[in-house]
Parts: structure tokens; C-alpha cells; sequence
């Protein structure tokens, strides 16, 4: 089954005056077994998983439990206890950073192209617990500075902890070796946790093959429910960390004077669950299982390449990254100049039915470094997209731009 054929899995491209929605590394659209699966638990078995032993919590719990399985099995997980099901990954993020025990001095380097949500959270804790955050710098076309990233590691040798890196950048697309930078992390009996928001839902990720400890990614970029997420570490990690939101089933037993924790996953599912969410992870999941991702890849790299091929001539514009859009995946990155990228962000929409992104895509440390204000303008493909489309927004983004000028 071609591409152009899936559309037709999905609601909002089955309109008539269906959208080019190239907004995908934002949020994706929703195909119709993930919808009716969230139809069909508040209608036929609106229970409690994990907790009530009735039919509807039984059922629940069953799907709940496909669904864990459907992830473990996607990015090659060893158990289904190594699967962790959060809001998003700013969540998943948050609860690696929160749940590790550190000590001052002790040292964690992200990259100098990293999302607020793998950035943040470990200035907090350099704020809060003394721990020094260190920045890896890319090259000039955004690119990985391996030996940079060497070099860090053999400077700060015994004290580094831990090693936290996007593996596709949301700012530009670019991927990066994580498979090597593993490698070296460990050298150092470092950890390392990759942001894969960007990447597990446009690629093969396989955590085994990439010798990594933990992994964060955003369901509702995987043509899944709004909030919902996941978390996958290995599992005597996952053991050694504590929870961010204690409560419920958090715990296997407590007294009034002490509590005996919960097994990963439950330890970090506290709180009753987003059942519908959980279920219908899993039907977005188990569609993305059915096609080739290698595939996929390729598909967003073709649509990418139109694009950039279209519009790289263009003055005052600026595509972030690597000319090459096969290493920029599916998205691309377009600094405006002077030029008002909200506004062109609008009329894309409004005078052609195209959706983008405009602004700074959380990567405000990247742009502020730069003293650019304007932010970008940022349109990204999925599997769903044609080649109709991606014409379509570089014919129109040049015509607004023209404009505009």
C-alpha cells in the first residue's frame, strides 16, 4: 500500500479542502483506529485498569497491557516492565533528571541545539543541587562535533554522570551518531539518556543497537493521543530511581511511618491513568509497526529535498543546517531575516490551505545565542505527506516571500 493510500486513514485528510499539514514534528494527525480505541473506552468500558477486577477493569487493563507491549516491541525493548507511560517527553525528561541521586560536582553535558525540555531541567538541578551542566558545541552547519563531544568527556573523566542529547533536533532535523557518542559515554561509566521525540517517530530506533540507558519520546507525535509519552531505561535503572509522582500505585504498601515501592513501570504511573491515552498509544503504535520507518525516512527526505531544491535561492531566507536534506530528515528550517514569519506562517495557511510552524520551537538558548528574534520558519513532513504538498508550500512560501520583501 502507497502512502497516498494511508491518507485515507485519516480523518482530517479525507475533507475536501483537506490542509498540506506540514506542522508534523509538532504534533501529528490521528488515524481512525486511534480515534475510534478512545471512542471505544469512554463508551464501552470507561474503567479502572490495574486496580478494580470487574470487566471494565479488566478489559482496560488487558489493552493497557497490549499497548505496553506494542511500544516494547517497537523500539526493542528487553521487557515490558522496562516501558513507562508518561505525559509527554518533557515528562520522561523530568523523571530521569528528578529521579537520579546526584552529588555536587557532579557533571552532565546536552548539546548547544537542545529543546527547553532537555535543557531545563538540568539547569534546575545545577541551580538546585550544584551539579555542573556543561554544552557540547556543534559545528558550524549544526552538525555533531564528535571530537568536541570527546574531548568534554576526557576533561571532566570520572566525574561525568551522565550525557543527555537529542537524536534528531526539533530546531533543524539533523541526527546525530548516537550510537558512538554511547559508546564513549560509557567509556566513562557515564550514562547516557536520549531525547528521541523527533527521532522515534520518523526512523528506526532500537535501543539495543544503540547501547543507550534511557530513552524519552512523544506518543502524540507518533500519530497518537495529545498527552501521552513514554519512558524506556534499562531496567536496573529504572529500579534505582525514584518516583516524581509518588502516590496510588506508586507503592506496593505503606505505613504511616514508611512505604515499600512499586516494581518499574507502576513506581512512576502514579495517580489514576489516561486509560483511553494508554490504549490508544497503543493503536498508534501498532500502526507505525506496519510500515517500513527505513521507508519513511526516505519518504521524509524526498519531500525535503523538493522543498529545499525550491527555495534555496531565496533572499533574505536561510535554511538552518546542512544544504543536503538528506541530513536534515524531514524538516526544514527557514530563518526569515527581517522578514515576519508569523505573518507568512498565516497567509501559508490562509491563502493555501498550508500549516507550519513559526517561532522559536523551544530552542530559545540556539536563537538567543544568535541574537535572532524572528525566530524560523519550520515546516516538517511525515509518511502521509506528497509530493503535492511539499510543492505547494515552497511554490507558495516563495510567492509570500516575494511579497513580503
Amino acid at each position: 500500500m502507497s502512502y497516498s493510500e494511508l491518507r485515507e486513514d485519516f480523518p482530517t485528510l479525507r475533507q475536501e479542502d483537506a490542509p498540506a499539514y506540514l506542522d508534523n514534528a509538532c504534533v501529528t494527525l490521528k488515524p481512525d483506529s486511534v480515534i475510534k480505541s478512545i471512542s471505544d473506552y469512554y463508551s464501552m468500558y470507561p474503567g479502572c485498569g490495574g486496580r478494580s477486577v470487574h470487566r471494565y477493569g479488566t478489559q482496560v487493563s488487558r489493552l493497557v497491557s497490549n499497548s505496553r507491549k506494542s511500544v516494547a516491541d517497537f523500539i526493542n525493548a528487553k521487557s515490558v516492565n522496562e516501558v513507562v507511560f508518561s505525559r509527554n517527553t518533557t515528562h520522561s525528561i523530568n523523571q530521569i533528571a528528578k529521579g537520579i541521586t546526584w552529588q555536587p560536582g557532579d557533571v552532565i553535558i546536552t548539546g548547544d541545539r537542545e529543546h527547553n525540555s532537555n535543557l531545563v531541567p538540568w539547569l534546575q538541578l545545577a541551580e538546585e543541587q550544584g551539579i555542573e551542566h556543561i554544552i557540547v558545541k556543534s559545528n558550524e552547519d549544526n552538525t555533531f562535533n564528535l571530537e568536541n563531544f570527546e574531548q568534554l568527556c576526557d576533561d571532566h573523566g570520572e566525574r561525568l554522570k551522565m550525557v543527555s542529547l537529542s537524536h534528531v533536533g526539533n530546531l533543524d532535523g539533523i541526527d546525530i551518531p548516537i550510537a558512538k557518542i554511547a559508546e564513549i559515554t560509557h567509556r566513562y561509566d557515564a550514562l547516557i539518556a536520549v531525547d528521541g521525540a523527533q527521532s522515534a517517530p520518523h526512523m528506526n530506533v532500537d535501543v539495543q543497537a544503540l547501547d543507550i540507558d534511557f530513552l524519552s519520546f512523544s506518543i502524540h507525535k507518533m500519530c497518537g493521543p495529545s498527552g501521552m509519552g513514554g519512558l524506556w531505561g534499562r531496567y536496573e535503572l529504572l529500579d534505582e530511581l525514584r518516583s516524581i509522582q509518588s502516590g496510588g500505585q506508586t507503592v506496593e504498601t505503606a505505613h504511616y511511618d514508611s512505604v515499600k515501592w512499586a516494581a518499574p513501570p507502576a513506581r512512576f504511573e502514579g495517580g489514576l491513568g489516561n486509560f483511553a491515552g494508554m490504549i490508544a498509544s497503543g493503536k498508534a503504535i501498532e500502526y507505525l509497526s506496519e510500515l517500513n520507518m527505513d521507508d519513511v525516512h526516505e519518504h521524509e527526505i524526498k519531500l525535503n529535498a523538493i522543498i529545499t531544491k525550491r527555495i534555496k535561492h531565496l533572499e533574505p531566507i536561510e535554511i538552518i543546517g546542512p544544504e543536503d536534506a538528506s541530513k536534515r530528515g524531514g524538516i526544514c528550517s527557514i530563518l526569515m531575516g527581517d522578514l515576519p514569519s508569523h505573518d507568512i506562517a498565516l497567509l501559508l495557511d490562509e491563502a493555501a490551505g498550508v500549516m507550519v510552524r513559526s517561532g522559536q520551537h523551544c530552542v530559545h538558548s540556539w536563537f538567543n545565542s544568535r541574537g535572532i528574534e524572528n525566530g524560523s520558519l519550520r515546516a516538517s513532513a511525515y509518511f502521509y505527506n506528497t509530493e503535492e504538498e511539499a510543492k505547494l508550500f515552497a511554490d507558495t512560501f516563495c510567492e509570500a516571500v516575494e511579497a513580503f520583501s
